[in-house]
């Protein structure tokens, strides 16, 4: 059976609908009319976000609360969160790794890497140890934020330790095996999208 594939929209209003089910006492049974009017948002839109996580509620009765709590964590992957590495510790790598906020979508950054000896700490470890470190922990997740002359090596050596899942933030095209999924993070285009909107 096909896992249900999400949009970005629907992943960003999940937590929203997990922390909600969270709080407060809601009862045996919850319906998305009920999580609609207390969150703001539309009642079909909620209705077809739920149905895409939990299927869909009973007439009059709606969602097992406990239920439907268990199936955003499992989507979301609250009680088994995904551990992600992350090489190059500058400053956007740093930022990455200080965020708070990938917990709320099951993904756990677990450290980052980086050839400068001067920025290791406990988090930050030496890139000769990232090869051992992906094998020990069975990381499969990486985040590339190094200068652009290193990209591609980087990218072979997270694919040689069994990282099979990369975001890269460096603005140059990596070349990867078939099974190899790569998500290509582009700032400036997306502020750039973002200033156009304003000149309309």
């Amino acid at each position: 059976m096909k896992e249900p594939i999400f949009s970005k929209a629907t992943l960003g209003r999940l937590p929203i609908y997990l922390d909600y089910l969270r709080t407060g006492d809601h009862g045996e049974n919850i319906s998305a009319a009920e999580i609609s009017r207390a969150l703001g948002l539309g009642d079909v839109q909620v209705r077809k976000d739920l149905s895409s996580v939990s299927g869909t509620g009973k007439p009059k009765i709606g969602y097992k609360t406990t239920e439907l709590i268990a199936a955003l964590e499992a989507v979301l992957g609250r009680k088994a969160a995904t551990p992600v590495v992350i090489v190059g510790a500058g400053k956007l790598g740093k930022a990455l790794l200080d965020f708070e906020g990938f917990d709320d979508y099951g993904i756990k950054i677990s450290a980052a890497f980086d050839v400068d000896n001067s920025l290791l700490c406990d988090r930050i470890l030496p890139m000769d140890n990232f090869t051992n470190y992906c094998r020990l922990y069975d990381i499969h997740a990486g985040i590339i934020t190094v200068p652009a002359a290193c990209a591609k090596e980087v990218c072979e050596i997270m694919i040689k330790s069994g990282i099979t899942a990369i975001w890269n933030f460096v603005q140059i095209e990596l070349d990867v095996p078939e099974n190899i999924t790569v998500c290509q993070e582009n700032l400036a285009l997306s502020l750039a999208h973002l200033t156009m909107k304003l000149r309309k």
